[in-house]
C-alpha cells in the first residue's frame, strides 16, 4: 500500500478503534466482538510497522511497549491533592453541613454531590492540547512520582480527549482513582496461584503496586480500571459552575466517570444514600469504604477554601468496619518452609479491625473437615489474637447448592513428593529439595527481623528457586548480578542491589542469624536469649539439651526441638556450607536486657509517619509493653502525630495529652532500650 493510501487507512482505523475502546471501556456498551477489534488492531499495527513515520503518540498501538525505568521522576502536581476529613458518624456529617451553611450564607443554594469513596490508588492525569501528557501518584499531595508510561497501559484512559459535544481545553489536570474490579482481581489471583506465585492481598494493593512497576509491560498485565472525578486545574475555563457539571464535562471529553453519584440537598438524603451504599456494598464490583460528600457549587467552594490538609467543602462519610463475613473464592494447599501443607481460604477481601484480609488459614485437614468449609461458602472470619486471620465458621445459606468437599492433595503441590500425615498435619518430607520449602526458608532468612536482605521479597525468592539460581540455601550467598539480568523484572541496578544486599547480610549478628534459620520453637526473643547466653554460633550448635535449659525460658520441649534441628544430617550439611566462608557471625553482647518502662502506657497513633510505618510503630511500642489503642480519651498517655493527624490530634490538644512527633517517638523508644532495628 502506498504511503498516501496507508495514511488514510491508518486514520480510519485509529478513529474506529478509539470509538470502540470508548464504547467498551468507558461506557460499558461494546458494539463489536473482541475478535473483530483484534482484527482492526492487527491491521493498524501492520500498517504502522510498514510506515513507521506515520506512528502517532495517541495511536492505540502505543499504549504498551515502553522500556523499563531505573527510577520514577518526582513531579509537582498542578494543584494540591488534599486528603479528606472523615468520620463514620452521622453527627460528624451534621456538623460538616452546619459549617458549610454558615460559611456560604443565604446567597447560595446548598446541595451536595454524593458518590462512593473508591478504595483504590489516587492519581493525577494531565492532558495538553487534548493529548495525554502526564500522570503522577498522589505522593505527599503536592508532589508525586511520574507514572505516565504505566497509565498509558490502562485501556479506560483515553490517549486523546474527545471534542464532539464540548471542546476539550488546552490544559486539563484531573484527579481520579485507579482500581481493580473485583472479578478481574479474582481472576488475577487465580493466575497467580496457577503459576505458584503469592496471591495479591487486595484489589487496592494490587492496583497501587501495578502503577509503580518500573516496567510498563508488567503494568499492562494487570487488569486496571479508572474513574475520574475532579478537575485540579484547567485552561481555558470550560464554563462549568458545579460539581455535577464537572462530571458531565468529563463524560463529554470521553473520560470514565462513576455512574453512582447523586445530587442531594440535606443530611437526611446523605444518610439515605450512605445506607444504600452500605446495603449494596457487596454487590458492587469494586471496593468502596464510604461516601464522599462534595459541595456542588464551585464558587461557594472557593469561598470556603481549604486547610493545609483537606478541603473545607468536602467530607468522607466512612462506612463502619465491614462485618467479619465474607465468601470463600477458593481453597488452596500452601506449602510452608517447614514442609507443613496448610489449607488456605482465598476470600473476597474484608476489613477486620482496620486490616484488609483476603486469605485465612484453615489450619489442617481435620479442621477443614470439622468445619466443613468449601469453595463458595459464606463464612465468618476473625483475626486470632488480633493478628492471624482464620475462618471461624460457615454461615448456612438456605437453598444454595454447595461445592464438593475440599480434599488435601496426595502429592506435594510444589515438588510432587507423596505427602505424609503427622497427627492432624499433612507434611511434605522432601525437606532439602522441595522448592516451596526452600523459597520459604530464603524468605524467612531475608526477612527484616533476620538478615534483612534488601530487595529479597517473596516473588524474588520464588524466582531464584524456580530458575535454579538457588538450589540449596548456601547458594544464595554465591549469587552474581549477571545471573539475574536475563530475568524479567531485573535490570542492572536491581540486580546489583540484590547482590550487594546479600553481601552485607552475610556479616550477620548472631541473634538475627539464629532467628533466620527457622529453628523450631525459636522466635526473636528466644534467639536473642540464646545469643546472649552462648555468645557464638558454634556454642549454640554444640549445646546439648541440659545446656540449653540453663537459658531462662527454655524448657525440655524447646531444648529437644533445638537439638533435633541441629542433629538433622541435611541441616548439618547446609550449616557447614554456610560457615565455610559464606557467612560470618558477629557475637551478640551478653549484657542483660534493658529495663522497659513503657509497660501499661496507652498510645494513640494518628497521621502519616515517614521513618516508620504505623504497623512498625505499633509493634515497637507493644514490644516495650505499651498498649496501642484506637481512640483518644483521658486515659491516653501519649498521642503520636504524623502528617495529616486529623481529629485525634485536636482531641489530644483539648485534653492536654502529651503529643509526640515521629522523632519524639523514636527518641522515647531508644531511651527505654527498645531495639529500633526493623
Amino acid at each position: 500500500m502506498k504511503r498516501k493510501e496507508a495514511e488514510k487507512r491508518i486514520a480510519e482505523l485509529r478513529a474506529e478503534l478509539d470509538k470502540h475502546a470508548h464504547l467498551y471501556y468507558v461506557l460499558d456498551q461494546p458494539s463489536i466482538s473482541d475478535e473483530r477489534y483484534d482484527e482492526l488492531y492487527r491491521e493498524l499495527r501492520d500498517l504502522e510497522t510498514a510506515h513507521p513515520g506515520l506512528i502517532a503518540p495517541d495511536s492505540p498501538t502505543q499504549r504498551v511497549g515502553g522500556e523499563s525505568l531505573s527510577a520514577f521522576e518526582t513531579v509537582e502536581h498542578a494543584a494540591p491533592m488534599l486528603s479528606l476529613d472523615s468520620d463514620p458518624s452521622r453527627a460528624a456529617v451534621e456538623k460538616f453541613d452546619e459549617r458549610v451553611r454558615k460559611a456560604v450564607g443565604d446567597t447560595v443554594r446548598v446541595d451536595y454531590v454524593v458518590e462512593p469513596k473508591l478504595d483504590g490508588a489516587s492519581l493525577e492525569i494531565v492532558y495538553r492540547d487534548g493529548l495525554l501528557s502526564g500522570a503522577a501518584t498522589r505522593g505527599d499531595g503536592r508532589r508525586g512520582e511520574s507514572i505516565l508510561e504505566n497509565v498509558r497501559t490502562i485501556p479506560a484512559v483515553p490517549l486523546r480527549l474527545r471534542s464532539d459535544e464540548r471542546a476539550s481545553p488546552s490544559f486539563l489536570a484531573l484527579r481520579g482513582e485507579v482500581i481493580m474490579q473485583i472479578d478481574a482481581f479474582e481472576k488475577a489471583n487465580e493466575r497467580q496461584i496457577e503459576q505458584g506465585k503469592v496471591p495479591y492481598a487486595n484489589p487496592r494493593n494490587a492496583a497501587a503496586g501495578a502503577l509503580r512497576q518500573l516496567d510498563p509491560r508488567l503494568t499492562a498485565k494487570r487488569p486496571l480500571d479508572i474513574y475520574l472525578y475532579d478537575i485540579l486545574a484547567v485552561d481555558p475555563d470550560p464554563g462549568v459552575e458545579s460539581q455535577w457539571e464537572v462530571l458531565t464535562a468529563l463524560r463529554e471529553w470521553g473520560l470514565r466517570v462513576n455512574d453512582l453519584p447523586r445530587l442531594v440537598d440535606s443530611v437526611d438524603a446523605i444518610a439515605d444514600y450512605h445506607q444504600r451504599m452500605v446495603d449494596t456494598r457487596d454487590d458492587i464490583n469494586y471496593e468502596i469504604d464510604g461516601v464522599v460528600i462534595k459541595l456542588n457549587d464551585l464558587a461557594a467552594r472557593e469561598l470556603m477554601g481549604t486547610t493545609s490538609h483537606h478541603p473545607r467543602w468536602a467530607f468522607a462519610f466512612k462506612f463502619p468496619p465491614r462485618k467479619e463475613v465474607t465468601r470463600v473464592l477458593e481453597i488452596m494447599a500452601s506449602v510452608g518452609r517447614t514442609g507443613v501443607v496448610t489449607p488456605v481460604a482465598l476470600m473476597r477481601p474484608v476489613e477486620i479491625g482496620g486490616v484488609t484480609v483476603s486469605r485465612a488459614t484453615l489450619h489442617n485437614r481435620e479442621e477443614v473437615e470439622r468445619k466443613d468449609i468449601r469453595k463458595g461458602d459464606r463464612v465468618r472470619v476473625q483475626r486470632a489474637g488480633d493478628v492471624i486471620p482464620q475462618v471461624v465458621e460457615r454461615i448456612p445459606e438456605k437453598g444454595k447448592r454447595r461445592a464438593k468437599r475440599f480434599q488435601m492433595p496426595v502429592n506435594c503441590p510444589s515438588c510432587g513428593t507423596p505427602l505424609i500425615e503427622r497427627g492432624p498435619f499433612t507434611v511434605c518430607p522432601n525437606t532439602l529439595e522441595c522448592p516451596a520449602q526452600l523459597a520459604g526458608r530464603i524468605i524467612h532468612l531475608g526477612s527484616r527481623h533476620a538478615l534483612d536482605i534488601e530487595g529479597l521479597g517473596e516473588e524474588t525468592a520464588k524466582l531464584l528457586v524456580e530458575k535454579g539460581l538457588v538450589r540449596h540455601l548456601p547458594e544464595l550467598f554465591e549469587l552474581q548480578a549477571e545471573q539475574l539480568l536475563e530475568f524479567e523484572g531485573f535490570g542492572e541496578i536491581s540486580a546489583n542491589g540484590l547482590v550487594e544486599g546479600v553481601r552485607k547480610a552475610s556479616h550477620a549478628e548472631l541473634d538475627r542469624f539464629l532467628f533466620g534459620l527457622g529453628i523450631p520453637e525459636v522466635g526473636r526473643t528466644v534467639a536473642r536469649d540464646l545469643a546472649r547466653h552462648f555468645r557464638s554460633f558454634e556454642a549454640v550448635r554444640a549445646a546439648d539439651e541440659e545446656a540449653l535449659q540453663e537459658v531462662p525460658g527454655i524448657g525440655p520441649k524447646m531444648a529437644e526441638a533445638i537439638t533435633g534441628f541441629f542433629a538433622e544430617p541435611g541441616t548439618a550439611e547446609i550449616l557447614d556450607a554456610l560457615m565455610d566462608g559464606r557467612v560470618s557471625i558477629k557475637a551478640t553482647a551478653a549484657a542483660a536486657a534493658p529495663t522497659i518502662e513503657l509497660e501499661g502506657l496507652k498510645f494513640v497513633l494518628t497521621g502519616g509517619l515517614e521513618r516508620l510505618t504505623r504497623g512498625q510503630a505499633k509493634e515497637l511500642l507493644e514490644s516495650a509493653g505499651a498498649k496501642v489503642v484506637g481512640s483518644v480519651s483521658k486515659k491516653t498517655d501519649y498521642v503520636v502525630a504524623g502528617s495529616d493527624p486529623g481529629s485525634k490530634y485536636t482531641k489530644a490538644v483539648e485534653l492536654g495529652i502529651e503529643i509526640l512527633d515521629e522523632d519524639g517517638l523514636v527518641e522515647l523508644l531508644a531511651s527505654r532500650g527498645v531495639d529500633l532495628r526493623l
